[in-house]
């Protein structure tokens, strides 16, 4: 049987990114970059991959799952010799096998699909992946004899005057015939002066053979960035942050400045929403048809109905029912849930708190561990008192209640329905239903106070 499978190198250390974590592992909008090339391979139809593993490897294993086979390279001794690390997992099959790099995430699935395609309508054994570049420095050049076919690759060091005339580059990106692989595999060495086993000695290897050796070119030769250091990282993330808001706006969004706007790869937005500047949506966020978000707003792993208004706000982790405002200013923090056409108006807080339709908290109000009835109206300074100095308590308020300004709520604390506090009030107690709140004491006036204290400003009074 035919087997198609997919083996990504990701075993290096990647020193140049002067980092703690794995190079693959740094994330560009939202994905690390391994995973840009894993989801690739997967969009090509290919099911089986096994990525090789070395440096940090158990990090990568937990960020990545278990739905991925791995190979473990201990020691980093080539890019030939961390192949070798996969060959159990292709010992006994025939078919094919395409070998790609896990720090470059802008190889794109109609790429690997091309080259599969090709190298199997030319009966290749190897197909290489090619580039054409302006600059092809330290790259090495792929020399094609008159049908095509590659003669030889000749690494830049190594290449005479004409060869380095050449602009078709090896990204180091193959398809191979399994069997093919395995013999040549079978014949690498590392005599060398790095001491290592090169993958692209492979190619040397079968041409030898008489093999078909053959190269397709990738019509956007950005696909073949790999990322070293934080300037190339920073690089690729403009180019993968462009195609994804160019996606949405062919989708029906609408980017009013895609300079500033930031979007994750897996984020979802639907027609006739409108994305303000400096907007940034992170996380598997879900957002519906016809909102508004933004200007200056953060969304990170949220579901937003139809119709929602973000304005210069932060949602985490929460949801927003249809039709409802919120901003500017607010800060919606995780595990909380705002109904429909609700008002979470400037300098509102909301922590782990449902809050229920119609409901208005227009400004200045913090609601914590709290559930908000529906119709209710929080005043201006509203503080739900959740921590006693140990623990978080919750905070009841029903439906159609009216809450005054700068009010306490004592958690732990039951509001009944159509309740009315009054404003100034520190409710520590059940408020039933219907009924009005007050407590706070009785203003007393005690005329001409300052004068008989001798506290008169005469500057003043002059």
């Amino acid at each position: 049987m035919e087997h198609l499978m997919a083996v990504i190198l990701a075993a290096g250390e990647g020193k140049r990114m002067k980092s703690k974590k794995a190079k693959v592992l740094h994330e560009i909008c939202g994905m690390p970059l391994v995973k840009w090339v894993y989801q690739s391979v997967r969009k090509a139809g290919i099911e089986d991959t096994v990525i090789v593993v070395g440096h940090k490897a158990e990090d990568v294993k937990e960020k990545l799952g278990d739905e991925i086979l791995y190979a473990f390279q201990e020691k980093q001794l080539g890019t030939g010799h961390a192949v070798m690390q996969a060959q159990d997992y292709f010992a006994n099959k025939e078919g094919y096998v395409m070998v790609l790099y896990g720090d470059t995430p802008l190889v794109t699935s109609d790429t690997i699909s091309d080259a599969i395609r090709f190298h199997k309508e030319n009966n290749n054994s190897a197909t290489v992946i090619t580039a054409d570049l302006d600059d092809p420095t330290g790259y090495g050049r792929i020399v094609r004899s008159g049908d095509g076919s590659v003669l030889r690759i000749v690494e830049h060091k190594d290449a005479n005057d004409e060869e380095k005339s050449i602009k078709e580059v090896n990204s180091g990106m193959y398809c191979f015939n399994i069997s093919d692989l395995r013999e040549a595999l079978s014949e690498l060495n590392n005599n060398n002066s790095q001491g290592e086993y090169y993958l692209t000695d492979t190619i040397e290897i079968l041409l030898k053979k008489g093999k078909n050796v053959r190269a397709i070119k990738v019509k956007d030769s950005d696909e073949i960035l790999g990322i070293n250091d934080r300037i190339q990282l920073a690089k690729a993330g403009e180019i993968i942050r462009n195609r994804i808001l160019q996606r949405f706006m062919e989708n029906g969004v609408t980017i009013i400045d895609p300079a500033s706007t930031f979007i994750d790869q897996e984020a979802e937005i639907g027609i006739d929403t409108i994305i303000y500047p400096s907007t940034i949506i992170e996380g598997n966020t879900k957002i519906g048809e016809d909102c508004v978000i933004g200007p200056g707003s953060r969304i990170v792993s949220c579901e937003i109905a139809d119709g929602v208004e973000v304005k210069n706000s932060v949602v985490l982790e929460s949801s927003i029912d249809s039709g409802t405002k919120v901003g500017p200013f607010a800060y919606i923090r995780p595990g909380s849930k705002i109904g429909k056409n609700v008002k979470i108006g400037d300098f509102v807080e909301v922590k782990k708190s449902i809050i229920g339709d119609k409901t208005k908290i227009s400004h200045l109000t913090y609601v914590g561990d709290a559930e908000i009835g529906k119709g209710v109206n929080l005043g201006c300074g509203v503080v739900v008192v959740n921590y006693d100095g140990k623990k978080k308590n919750k905070t009841v308020v029903g439906d159609n209640c009216f809450v005054g300004c700068n009010v306490n709520l004592i958690s732990p604390v039951e509001i009944k329905d159509n309740a009315y506090i009054a404003a100034g009030s520190t409710i520590t107690d059940l408020v039933p239903e219907n009924s009005l709140a007050i407590a706070r004491s009785r203003q007393v006036i005690k005329e001409d106070w300052v004068i008989k204290k001798g506290m008169l400003n005469k500057e003043k009074k002059d």
